[in-house]
């Protein structure tokens, strides 16, 4: 609680009065202004009697939903005070305090409470929403009230020093899927989206073999080749994708190493990177998200597995940029292998970064790179070594530039 003056304008003026009374009832003599003067002072001391002793705040509760909001998204907040007064009390005023990555509205009227003698503790409920508006763990708190008595003479405000923490994540965007490259995914991309929650795998007939169980006889394979096949079931491979977000500190404003938010162009990486996985995840991919240095952001998600997107969305809240640097890391991850879709995400691309990553390109069935704030000519270096290439706009619709890049026939370079 912070002390701060009791009264209002009008108490403050009040007490001023009755002490001008005093004054001017013994230079003047005349006993009516000590009265009134007495009769200021008494109700001046009523009130703040009124506002200090008969309301006491016992509880401060908050509850958000949802507690993981997204950039750009609403979460609604609602806070419970327990009150304790001994006689009903008017209307209020209350304010919540909102983090620096939220913004909303937390204010409003305290409505008027009955006594509680009885009936033990009442409960106040405030309800506002907050918008999440920059990438984070922000707090919400202190809580503020103020109350004054029924003349608005004197005024109490008092303190809650509760807070209550919420993660922003980073901005989902909705990205067309990524079915055109079935084949070349490495993986039965189509059939696996398919039995996604009743298993992947095929039942293929075979000669039977001593030790094999009756129970396995294929009847109709045995009939159609005329000689004793046995069911036996064959895994099918699962497509793999690696999302590559590169946190370099050479490629990021200084910003973006100290804090989350801070740096719009990391932001953009960040929220590409998850729209990305988000994306492949939908479509069947096993999805594998590591740094530039190879450091594993997210452990491998599998396809469909949308619980272990929303655990790395609340991960990313708080990424921030490295100020280690070696984007050639990359590609020797991958040498002497191919493998699925390689998507990489890096800020400010230079013409020896992408000569850097020309191996990798050979590597993957569909490399793509984005960029945030790429140097001239370093897209066309890499598109010429095989790389989707396209800049990232920070103001701009990342959906295009994933439509124009994910589409049968694009250019290697989408401008």
């Amino acid at each position: 609680m912070r002390k701060v003056w009791p009264l209002t304008v009008r108490g403050t003026g009040a007490g001023a009065l009755s002490i001008v009374c005093f004054v001017l009832a013994a230079e003047l003599g005349v006993t009516e202004l000590t009265y009134f003067g007495v009769l200021l002072a008494a109700v001046v001391l009523a009130s703040l009697a009124a506002v200090s002793l008969t309301r006491r705040t016992d509880t401060v509760v908050r509850t958000i939903r949802p507690e993981v909001v997204h950039v750009g998204e609403e979460s609604t907040v609602v806070t419970r005070v327990g009150v304790r007064t001994a006689v009903p009390t008017p209307p209020g005023t209350w304010h919540d305090t909102l983090g620096s990555g939220l913004s909303g509205t937390p204010e409003g009227v305290l409505p008027a409470i009955g006594s509680a003698m009885r009936n033990g503790q009442r409960t106040v409920e405030f309800r506002y929403t907050a918008r999440g508006t920059s990438r984070g763990i922000h707090t919400i708190g202190p809580l503020f009230i103020r109350t004054s008595d029924p003349f608005g003479l004197a005024v109490r405000r008092t303190r809650f020093d509760s807070r209550t923490t919420v993660t922003v994540a980073p901005a989902v965007v909705d990205l067309p899927a990524l079915t055109q490259y079935t084949g070349d995914s490495g993986g039965l991309l189509h059939s696996t989206t398919h039995h996604l929650g009743q298993g992947a795998d095929n039942l293929v007939a075979r000669p039977y073999a001593t030790g094999d169980s009756m129970r396995r006889i294929h009847w109709r394979a045995t009939a159609h080749r005329d000689t004793l096949m046995v069911r036996q079931e064959e895994q099918e491979s699962t497509p793999e994708a690696t999302v590559v977000l590169d946190r370099g500190g050479e490629r990021w404003a200084r910003d973006a190493r100290y804090a989350p938010g801070r740096d719009p162009g990391f932001e953009a990486a960040v929220s590409a990177c998850v729209s990305v996985v988000t994306r492949l995840v939908r479509d069947g991919y096993a999805v594998e998200v590591i740094d530039s240095d190879a450091a594993v952001l997210a452990e491998r998600i599998d396809g469909g597995d949308l619980t272990e997107v929303d655990e790395m969305l609340t991960h990313f809240a708080s990424l921030t940029a490295r100020r280690e640097d070696d984007l050639s890391q990359v590609s020797r991850l991958f040498a002497g292998s191919s493998t699925g879709p390689v998507i990489v995400i890096t800020g400010a691309l230079s013409r020896a970064d992408a000569a850097a990553l020309t191996p990798l390109a050979h590597h993957s069935s569909f490399p793509v790179l984005f960029a945030v704030t790429p140097s001239e000519g370093a897209l066309e270096d890499a598109a010429a070594s095989g790389w989707h290439a396209a800049p990232i706009d920070i103001d701009g619709d990342f959906a295009d530039t994933w439509r124009a890049t994910a589409t049968p026939g694009a250019t290697h370079v989408v401008a």
